[in-house]
């Protein structure tokens, strides 16, 4: 297994997040969020109460 790094920043609903592979971001809240990973990946997360979710992942391609 080899080593990873991993530091994520808040500044209010935007987080800022560095890894090894580089930097993403993301903004929003426990409700609704929409996150840039480091390779590109945009994801949409929708949480409700009781444990309900959806999530939608678009590739860079």
């Amino acid at each position: 297994m080899g080593w990873s790094y991993r530091k994520s920043m808040k500044f209010g609903p935007f987080r800022l997040n560095l890894s090894r592979r580089g930097m993403g971001h993301s903004w929003g809240n426990r409700l609704f969020r929409v996150t840039r990973g480091a390779d590109g990946r945009r994801t949409v997360s929708v949480n409700l109460p009781g444990g309900f979710h959806w999530r939608k992942t678009r590739s860079t391609r």
